[in-house]
């Protein structure tokens, strides 16, 4: 199935044709938010079960939102999305956001992949990244100009930030558009962050989680313990070992070695207990345990 319902008329920020790389939770959350916009959108998964579950992940998450009140007709935001296993459906797309793994093998692999498939000269191509250097990304393709980084925050229909992430090659030209379709399009908040790993929020906030993990894997205090005295003492919505929870432990990982790659700040290094529980697979919401047990 591939998306129908392109619009004859310019879309409010452009970049009308999107295709989304992935449809996790992050990839589905951009792919409702961009169909919610008026945009005809392609998500495509590596095989069909995966593109079935982020068709059930999406419809769900529009239905909840028609049912708040917050969305008038959850079908025609579902006409406006199709959902493929292969690439080349995305050969039309005026821009495509990556969100697979965080994995910089498997993006830069992608990246050059997407760079042979999608054919406008004017296309962009993004990626989702939380921590990976967009050059490195960029120079995969032969047009590192129109690569940069879109970052998105979980969960993608509820939180406003996007990090707008250009390489010293992006042009002003796709930092421009990529603006207007983020501010003018989706009606989200954007900052500007230079291609360091971690950007502006993870470099800020990675460092805070894995402290906590520190914390507990010590002895110190307990979970419990920790993420209450900073909801109920700093007024945090959320206390960092259950936003590890939230974010996935195996992306926390992930985010932190990036930061300690390029940097090497001890600071950054995971700590050994959540490298050993990445490793057993508890990495949090997402399997059912982390730092807390879930239903």
């Amino acid at each position: 199935m591939t998306a129908t319902g392109d619009s004859a008329t310019t879309i409010n920020g452009g970049l009308e044709r999107v295709g989304v790389v992935g449809g996790g939770l992050m990839g589905s959350g951009i792919a409702e938010v961009a169909a919610r916009s008026g945009r005809s959108v392609i998500v495509a998964e590596a095989n069909q079960g995966a593109a079935d579950a982020a068709q059930t992940r999406i419809e769900k998450s529009l239905r909840r939102a028609a049912e708040r009140g917050k969305l008038d007709d959850p079908d025609a935001v579902l006409s406006r999305i199709g959902y493929v296993t292969d690439l080349e459906a995305l050969a039309d797309r005026d821009l495509v956001v990556e969100a697979i793994v965080e994995n910089e093998d498997a993006k830069t692999e992608l990246f050059a992949r997407l760079d042979t498939i999608v054919t406008s000269p004017e296309a962009i191509l993004a990626s989702n990244t939380s921590s990976i250097p967009i050059m490195k990304l960029a120079v995969a393709t032969s047009r590192p100009q129109q690569v940069l980084g879109i970052h998105f925050f979980n969960p993608v229909p509820v939180l406003s930030l996007v990090e707008l992430v250009p390489s010293l090659m992006t042009s002003e030209e796709t930092a421009a558009r990529a603006r207007a379709f983020v501010q003018d399009g989706l009606g989200k908040h954007a900052i500007d962050c230079q291609d360091r790993a971690g950007f502006v929020v993870n470099a800020l906030l990675i460092p805070f989680i894995l402290s906590a993990i520190r914390m507990y894997e010590s002895g110190f205090a307990s979970a419990e313990d920790i993420d209450s005295g900073l909801v109920r003492g700093a007024a945090h919505p959320q206390g960092p070992l259950a936003l590890a929870d939230l974010i996935g432990l195996d992306t926390t990982k992930a985010v932190a070695e990036s930061l300690y790659e390029e940097f090497k700040e001890p600071l950054y290094a995971p700590p050994p207990l959540l490298a050993r529980m990445v490793d057993a697979g508890l990495l949090g919401r997402k399997t059912g345990r982390g730092f807390y047990t879930y239903s």
